[in-house]
């Protein structure tokens, strides 16, 4: 994934000019994180950074780029040093910690700690805030469905409905992340080696006279991966077809009507004329509370293609991520410094979070100041992630965060699962942070005029 320097917000730009004109060029801090939790989400889990720190490592401005921007009304007038100069040579210089991809996180806890100059630091918000919350959001949707279904395979079917062609290979990887089996999306497939599923359209049937003949036809091409779409007329009579027919499909898909009945006798027909081994996927306008309820009723499906509902976190579409200042330099000290109105108070200070185990189960995390020493036993959650702008280590492969992503579902407690959990989990803020934003809340009010 590409993006220009200029996938940003003018008022992003707007500072940076006032920056260079005051002279600003110190190291500062800013934080990455979600304020609360959506509704229906009892953890998030974090995705997207692979592509922030790609983001970081490419981040300039092109020529072109820059003429036009010289050009544009809100920045005509500006010394031609700021673009001639402070953008043209602007690289991302700074260092980056963070919460690593596929671990469950929870309101108030930094994903992303990004230290570097004024200008770099700032900058940068837009496109790490849609990168990382973005991604962030479908794979905690994911979440979710994964867990509804079971131990049952869930096929990510939504790029026809995603946000963009971006958006859609981008929710792909984020719902491979959190256990999705497969994709349609083929970008996906290609770009990040998400294993691809697909079976075929009302169209393929019809484009036949005679159902049958669709499904032979295309099992000429497929052979034994064939998988037929049997609602396009009747699913019941076309079961009974298939059987007589002699066709073996690897499976079939019910993309309407009642799926609990009709995969009970689908199933039902399919074992009597010997298609034991051929499964039942279904599909349309599915979430994760229709599969629960689905196999409730003990509806015989060996997977799902989940679509809308997953690709967009329709019942959650946008998370509320915020990249806030913690941290900046003056007269060669660290100063903290926090937002105090609207109801919108923040944290000073550089951040770790630590996260307490209790018999291998989170037992609650702890928000505390990145150089205090840790809770005993407790395991830290952000990781150096960039140091000087630069990777401190590759990606780790999607396979590798699919397994961190487990490991910690696994370790969280079994009443943050269901999906109207009935609990919520523990984050507190050490004694030093509290401390710490107590003085400096005074410092400010007294500081005020």
């Amino acid at each position: 994934m590409d993006l220009s320097a200029l996938a940003t917000d003018l008022y992003q730009l707007t500072m940076a000019a006032g920056y260079d004109a005051a002279g600003l060029r110190q190291r500062v801090t800013f934080e990455l994180f979600v304020r609360a939790l959506p509704q229906n989400r009892a953890f998030l889990v974090v995705a997207g950074l692979e592509q922030a720190l790609d983001y970081l490592e490419a981040l300039r401005f092109e020529p072109e780029e820059l003429a036009w921007l010289r050009e544009t009304p809100n920045l005509r007038g500006l010394p031609p040093a700021f673009f001639d100069r402070t953008l043209a040579n602007l690289r991302f210089t700074g260092d980056v910690w963070a919460v690593p991809e596929g671990t469950p996180v929870f309101g108030h806890e930094p994903l992303l700690r990004v230290t570097a100059p004024h200008i770099e630091a700032q900058l940068v918000e837009t496109a790490l805030l849609t990168v990382v919350t973005f991604q962030t959001s479908i794979a905690s949707k994911a979440a979710r469905v994964v867990h509804a279904a079971a131990g049952r395979d869930v096929m990510e079917f939504g790029s026809r409905r995603a946000h963009g062609p971006e958006a859609a290979m981008l929710a792909a990887r984020a719902a491979y992340i959190s256990g999705c089996t497969s994709t349609s999306n083929v970008e996906a497939g290609y770009r990040f080696g998400v294993p691809l599923a697909g079976t075929m359209a009302h169209s393929w049937v019809t484009s036949f006279e005679d159902e049958i003949e669709a499904f032979r036809r295309y099992a000429e091409v497929f052979g034994p991966r064939a998988i037929f779409l049997i609602d396009t007329y009747d699913p019941i009579d076309a079961a009974r077809r298939i059987v007589s027919s002699g066709l073996r499909p690897r499976a079939v898909r019910l993309d309407s009507g009642d799926l609990v009945a009709l995969s009970c006798e689908v199933r039902r027909i399919l074992d009597a004329g010997g298609l034991t081994a051929t499964r039942i996927l279904a599909s349309g306008d599915l979430d994760e509370w229709s599969i629960e309820a689905i196999l409730a009723a003990g509806a015989p499906v060996d997977g799902f293609g989940v679509g809308t509902a997953l690709a967009t976190s329709r019942d959650a579409p946008a998370l509320g991520g915020v990249y806030k200042q913690v941290e900046v330099e003056r007269d060669g000290r660290l100063v903290p410094v926090m937002k105090l109105g609207g109801g919108k108070t923040t944290a000073p200070g550089r951040k770790q979070v630590w996260r307490q185990l209790a018999d291998g189960t989170a037992a609650g995390d702890v928000v505390g100041l990145a150089d205090e020493p840790p809770p005993p036993g407790a395991l830290p959650l952000l990781e150096p992630a960039m140091a000087g702008g630069r990777r401190v280590a590759p990606s780790p492969g999607l396979d590798a965060v699919r397994a961190r992503h487990r490991q910690g579902i696994a370790a969280l407690p079994d009443c943050l699962k269901p999906l109207d959990a009935p609990c919520t989990y523990q984050v507190t803020r050490s004694a030093a942070l509290e401390t710490l934003t107590a003085r400096t809340h005074g410092h400010l009010l007294r500081e005020q005029p």
